[in-house]
């Protein structure tokens, strides 16, 4: 399955990039697709716990399970405008 990611504030900061889009496995949770970009982006660990995540409009918990083509988005808990 292939889920996009979006990165917002600081996280774009932390990954370097805005975006990014993974190749998951059938029955992969938000938690664990977490774990896989701790992998890729290790500045991500530290915010783990504070770490808001939805998928399409709506936050979901991490272990909402994916579908294939779902567009994730990671923000921080507080975010100025």
């Amino acid at each position: 399955m292939i889920v996009s990611i979006q990165f917002f504030s600081w996280y774009k900061d932390v990954t370097g990039c805005a975006g990014a889009t993974e190749t998951v496995p059938a029955g992969c949770t938000l938690g664990e697709l977490y774990n896989t970009l701790v992998s890729r982006y290790p500045g991500l660990a530290a915010m783990e716990k504070s770490t808001l995540m939805a998928v399409g409009v709506d936050y979901q918990k991490r272990n909402y399970v994916l579908k294939d083509g779902d567009e994730v988005s990671l923000f921080p808990p507080v975010q100025g405008g």
